[in-house]
């Protein structure tokens, strides 16, 4: 059995940061293209420009930058929805022709249900807070909104830059399509029957991987050793991105405490003396302020940490699905082998049996080559990303404690002074 070793890696893409949304109409500021992403050539630059936020839909606003001659402008602005992205992905996964390629995930689907659900309780609460209270609470939920408004678009926009940076995803003709054509595309949401099937088709994805893995006898060492690093690697994905969910949660209920603090010393103080009240007062401003900072600090662990897990949780997954696809194409190798055999065994239609086993030969060989490659450049992208996360992390942590550092020494100077 025949196994290919070529290697070749292309750059390693970095999840982009996204403009934080104003107010109004959740809709993020206008910005440049991401220079993160660009190619060497930068032939072909995608980002999400602008986005709008309605109440059962996100509109994407994709802008294209190109200079292959595929396109038939340098320049395009078109308005995408989510299951729009969902098509193009489902477009790739279909083709026969990337079976041995990683194929990006497809972005989450927008989910604000939560933020509404809060925001509808404290309406329904309101009798029961303070308006400082209130208020106070209503910020923070609107916050949390726009940390996962800019989630979402992050997410939208990474899929894209993903297939606009490989040299062979670019070129499909889907992507053209994707990028150029102004009108709506036609996906439209999944319904009932379009979601048992995908539940049908990951289950299906799920058995070939168990049974496949214990009936095909896989003889190359690279490909065995990915897939039980793979299966490892899935596995204490998922659990850090449970942890670290929770942390992020617990980190937001102590923001929110903060709030409550806040407020109860500042209703204790309208019944103290002058001199105790202005104490009291300057101790629930800090403790206001120390709110944003811890409810700062949780968004940016939710966005660098628990979402490059998430991301690369979801890309381990579409890394196994190389394995599985292989493995198919390898059980049907030897399928073709063993048909040859019992062609040759009766001499007739020997000439047709040697024809599907060179094919299958030829098909097992170029996908063992590009699966190879992609799990090599896989390898190379996790850590870049994983890295450039976790520093970024760190960096923010160091600013924010900076500053809880400086807000406390303030305080502590004020208060002095109302004594």
């Amino acid at each position: 059995m025949m196994d290919c070793v070529e290697e070749s890696n292309h750059d390693p893409l970095s999840v982009p940061a996204v403009s934080t949304p104003s107010s109004g109409d959740i809709k993020p500021e206008k910005k440049k293209p991401n220079e993160n992403v660009s190619l060497a050539d930068n032939s072909l630059l995608v980002d999400i420009s602008d986005a709008l936020s309605e109440k059962e839909k996100v509109k994407f606003t994709v802008h294209t930058k190109t200079t292959l001659p595929e396109f038939q402008k340098a320049e395009f602005f078109v308005v995408r929805q989510h299951e729009e992205f969902v098509w193009l992905h489902d477009r790739y996964e279909e083709n026969e022709e990337y079976a041995g390629y990683i194929i990006p995930p497809a972005p989450p689907r927008p989910d604000f249900d939560a933020s509404r659900e809060k925001l509808q309780r404290l309406g329904e609460g309101e009798g029961a807070l303070t308006r400082e209270e209130f208020l106070k609470m209503k910020e923070e939920l609107e916050e949390e909104y726009l940390a996962t408004f800019k989630k979402t678009v992050a997410m939208h926009e990474v899929f894209l830059q993903r297939l606009a940076a490989h040299p062979v995803f670019r070129s499909d003709a889907h992507l053209r399509v994707f990028l150029e054509y102004e009108q709506d595309l036609c996906a439209k949401p999944r319904g009932k029957m379009d979601l048992i099937g995908g539940l049908v088709r990951s289950m299906t994805t799920t058995t070939d991987e168990i049974y496949l893995g214990a009936t095909v006898r896989d003889v190359n060492d690279f490909f065995e050793q990915e897939t039980a690093f793979l299966q490892e690697y899935y596995s204490h994905l998922k659990e850090a991105v449970a942890k670290v969910d929770r942390m992020t949660s617990k980190h937001k209920d102590v923001a929110d405490a903060h709030i409550k603090l806040s407020s109860c010393i500042t209703q204790l103080a309208t019944r103290e003396q002058p001199s105790t009240e202005r104490f009291l007062t300057r101790a629930a401003e800090t403790f206001d302020k120390c709110r944003k900072i811890e409810g700062r600090m949780a968004s940016d662990q939710d966005l660098k940490l628990a979402d490059t897990l998430r991301y690369y949780m979801r890309d381990a997954h579409a890394a196994k699905a190389v394995l599985v696809r292989r493995l198919r194409c390898l059980a049907a190798y030897e399928a073709a082998n063993r048909n040859l055999e019992r062609a040759r065994a009766k001499n007739k239609d020997v000439h047709a049996a040697e024809r599907a086993q060179s094919d299958a030969c030829a098909r097992f060989e170029q996908l063992s080559a590009r699966a190879r490659e992609e799990l090599l450049d896989f390898r190379v992208r996790r850590v870049a990303a994983f890295r450039k996360s976790l520093i970024d992390l760190a960096e923010l942590e160091i600013k924010h404690a900076r500053a809880q550092q400086e807000l406390f020494r303030k305080s502590l100077q004020v208060l002095r002074e109302c004594q």
